[in-house]
């Protein structure tokens, strides 16, 4: 792992960011995945499966072509790209810029990619057990549609404490290669992130 941060108290700063449309094409896995109507468009709100969550997921690459992946403050040695749930009638690709900015602090990024699909994962059912405990509702697991972007800014905008409207979720951060990543991630999350990683391959070499 390279530059290894700790939890940083500057302020996030804010900035604009653009977006650009690559469609992208999946290669076959067991993975779950339910394909939207018109692959090559963006931000689609399709239905994900029957009891799983909305959530988007964030591939952030510097210029050296690393990936952000930081380590969770309840689950110390458990490192993720960031992630989050879509809020209701909210569009995907909106839902990623705010959750970005809401747990790194991040705002200067471009918009490279989108997989074109819903990727889900399921709890293991101490994980599901907990969340339902958390969330109040009954979750199997999440679908997930994934972005990624492209960092603009200087490091000092990142910032683990976000954008003060959540309770922050990461300890410390650090760029590593995509193949740390998949290594560092817990279990039932590394099946996704080889799907994730292998749509986004031509971008990261």
């Amino acid at each position: 792992m390279t530059l290894c941060r700790w939890l940083s108290w500057n302020t996030p700063l804010h900035r604009p960011y653009r977006q650009l449309d690559f469609p992208q094409t999946l290669s076959h896995t067991n993975l779950r995945r339910i394909y939207t109507t018109t692959p090559n468009s963006t931000s689609s709100m399709d239905s994900p499966p029957q009891g799983y969550r909305k959530n988007v997921g964030i591939c952030l690459i510097n210029p050296s072509k690393q990936i952000f992946a930081a380590s969770r403050i309840d689950i110390p040695n458990a490192w993720q790209m960031p992630q989050g749930g879509i809020d209701e009638g909210e569009d995907p690709r909106t839902a990623a810029i705010r959750e970005l900015r809401e747990e790194t602090g991040v705002t200067s990024v471009e918009v490279l990619g989108e997989v074109p699909s819903w990727l889900t994962y399921d709890f293991p059912p101490d994980v599901r057990e907990k969340l339902k405990r958390q969330w109040g509702s009954d979750w199997k697991g999440q679908a997930q549609k994934w972005f990624l972007l492209k960092f603009l800014g200087n490091e000092d905008e990142i910032n683990l404490l976000g954008d003060g409207n959540e309770k922050p979720e990461f300890g410390k951060w650090s760029w590593m290669a995509p193949k740390q990543v998949v290594e560092q991630a817990v279990d039932f999350k590394k099946p996704v992130y080889e799907e994730v990683l292998k749509a986004f391959a031509h971008h990261l070499q």
